[in-house]
């Protein structure tokens, strides 16, 4: 499904029915909760019928759209079937947790009680049931049928997510079979020697952090200065998102509008950030699995080639004769002892990256390659 997302401006009026939905989807997401809780053998079907014996215990509800209370029950359900699959991938996991109010970002409108009509070039209206009107500011057309509506509120500002049943079909891939390694000084290397810079978000933006941050520490816990700094401090930490995944996008494009096949390395991010270098925080800022999602998304759907490929020995091989050499990270430059050649690491692990995946498909898989056909689609991302 493709997805898309804008801002929304609802007038005072509306904020008002918009928080009430809200507080009332969150109320009946914390009893389904409770009423789990109580249960020594779940039972789907009970707490679905408790539903009805809310709505008869609070008449409030009646003042939301009946499928966005019946969306949070499946919600729930959701949660747990993810707490589940964590715990047989050897993950410690509690209970779930009662959502309290400032955890509680999203309803969702599912299959009906809307209509989104585009008034013209930057401009639309979204009709939500029990709410009404809002102007929404669109900066593309919405293709395909609408299948779902998200509202979400992120510190004063509202936003709608519009799922859809369309495939994207204006990015077309290029030519070029390119081989790309990820880093920390440059975000990435390809065979050719092309770098592309890492923007370093969180770093530019860590002295005004630390001001913010202290700044909230010394607000009294409950005052209305405390909850002016919070939110200040919150709008830092999504303008620092904001810029980072609009990087990746603008990024990602670019590669697959001009090649056809990419090779990756198959990274283990979370215990490459484990390990005693001190540069976690450098690869969190990197956000490189978010990037190779989005990478595969898009070449998914240009008709674009990934392949992942094993890391072992991209770095320490030479790329010319093969010949093998220890690489400790402070080292930056490829010297090979036996061909004499000299290269930059990230180029050189580039070049071993390429040939790794040039090796077909019959050999892929012997090789511990994972290959991405070109019709493979990815959920969760709005294409740029």
């Amino acid at each position: 499904m493709l997805s898309y997302k804008f801002p929304i401006y609802p007038n005072k009026e509306q904020r008002e029915k918009l928080d009430f939905a809200f507080d009332m989807c969150r109320f009946t997401y914390n009893k389904l909760l409770e009423e789990l809780h109580k249960q020594d053998k779940i039972d789907r079907g009970e707490i679905q019928h408790k539903l009805l014996e809310l709505k008869v215990q609070n008449p409030d509800l009646e003042g939301v759209y009946s499928k966005t209370l019946q969306y949070e029950c499946y919600r729930l359900f959701s949660n747990l079937s993810a707490l589940t699959r964590l715990k047989k991938n050897g993950r410690k996991v509690g209970r779930l947790r009662f959502k309290g109010k400032e955890w509680f970002k999203t309803i969702t409108y599912n299959q009906s009680g809307f209509r989104f009509e585009r008034k013209t070039d930057k401009r639309g209206i979204i009709h939500l049931s029990k709410i009404g009107e809002i102007k929404v500011k669109t900066h593309r057309p919405v293709s395909g049928n609408i299948k779902q509506l998200t509202l979400k509120r992120s510190d004063g500002k509202w936003y709608i997510i519009l799922q859809t049943d369309s495939n994207r079909t204006d990015l077309i891939h290029g030519y070029s079979e390119i081989g790309i390694d990820l880093g920390i000084e440059s975000y990435l290397t390809d065979n050719t020697g092309k770098k592309i810079d890492n923007p370093k978000t969180l770093e530019k933006y860590q002295s005004k952090l630390s001001i913010m941050q202290k700044n909230l520490s010394k607000k009294k816990k409950g005052s209305k200065n405390r909850q002016k700094a919070r939110r200040q401090l919150a709008k830092m930490h999504q303008k620092i998102v904001n810029i980072r995944n609009d990087f990746i996008q603008k990024t990602t494009t670019d590669l697959v509008r001009n090649c056809r096949f990419i090779a990756v390395e198959k990274l283990n991010i979370k215990g490459m950030m484990e390990e005693p270098y001190h540069n976690a925080k450098n690869i969190s800022d990197a956000s490189w699995n978010r990037f190779l999602q989005t990478l595969r998304y898009k070449a998914g759907s240009a008709g674009c080639e990934v392949a992942e490929v094993d890391p072992r020995n991209t770095s320490k091989m030479c790329s010319n004769c093969g010949a093998i050499k220890e690489m400790p990270l402070y080292i930056r430059e490829y010297r090979c002892n036996k061909c004499h050649i000299n290269i930059d690491r990230d180029h050189n692990s580039a070049i071993n990256i390429l040939k790794k995946a040039s090796v077909g498909p019959e050999r892929a898989c012997a090789e511990g390659m994972k290959a991405y056909p070109m019709n493979q689609e990815a959920s969760g991302f709005s294409p740029r």
